[in-house]
């Protein structure tokens, strides 16, 4: 007999990954605990079959993680992970078909139809989004620590600006998307940060205006209150994300593996 290990996340900010209607809900037999769940935040997906007398249904909790819904024969439900006898999680490659890889893709969709600066190789094997201020101290941190990846053509990091940090913040973003060379007038801002980076702009165009907004938004739904915001994909191509400056190894983990 499986046993159960009860999800202790909260189920607040789902992703919706689209209408995927659960499988079996269209015979009208949709369990109303599933509506409850979702009146908490959890996203269901689809039913997938299951054994032992239950229904299973994928579902996203947070902001990525993909979780399994077990109804019982009696309407009530068991959130988190089956395991079987020998310790193995049950579903996890169905969760991860399911939920994870299409979740993946569209977060991955969505950061690259944002407006980003390219810093380093077109051709670069790892890519790293990051929602960076030219202000922040952590951003500019990072931004060092990254370059023996950069420079050898392993990683390329995508910046999607945002000006959060401080009053010229904005402004500065502006001088920085309004270069001629968007990526060079980052490298001057993050080379001199330390003697103030490049000079703000004395006004925030509209359209720089409504670009900063929409990263925000980006930025707020993918789960970051400030930055850096790091999302990476990891060897399996799902989703990874770091709120802040990476610490220790895990830098190597963010950047795809050594330098």
């Amino acid at each position: 007999m499986p046993r159960y290990i009860p999800l202790t996340a909260l189920f607040l900010g789902a992703i919706a990954l689209g209408s995927t209607a659960c499988s079996r809900a269209d015979d009208g037999d949709r369990p109303a605990v599933l509506d409850a769940l979702e009146a908490k935040g959890l996203n269901i997906v689809e039913e997938f079959p299951a054994d032992d007398g239950l229904r299973a249904f994928a579902a996203v909790a947070g902001q990525q993680h993909p979780v399994a819904v077990y109804v019982t024969a009696s309407g009530s439900a068991i959130v988190g992970t089956r395991v079987d006898r020998d310790g193995n999680e049950s579903d996890a490659g169905r969760l991860q078909e399911l939920v994870a890889g299409p979740m993946s893709d569209k977060i991955w969709s969505q950061l690259d139809k944002a407006e980003w600066i390219q810093d380093g190789k077109p051709d670069a094997p790892h890519v790293v989004y990051l929602f960076s201020d030219p202000n922040c101290p952590f951003c500019n941190q990072l931004w060092h620590a990254a370059r023996p990846w950069v420079d050898s053509g392993k990683v390329q990091l995508r910046h999607i600006m945002v000006g959060v940090i401080k009053e010229d913040s904005a402004n500065k973003v502006a001088t920085i998307l309004a270069a001629d060379d968007p990526s060079a007038a980052l490298r001057q801002n993050e080379s001199n940060y330390k003697s103030g980076g490049v000079q703000p702009a004395a006004t925030v165009p509209a359209k720089i205006r409504e670009t900063l907004d929409a990263n925000q938004m980006l930025m707020m739904e993918l789960g970051f209150g400030g930055t850096p915001g790091i999302v990476f994909r990891d060897a399996d191509g799902t989703v990874e994300r770091r709120n802040g400056l990476p610490r220790g190894d895990d830098l190597n983990v963010v950047m795809g593996g050594p330098h």
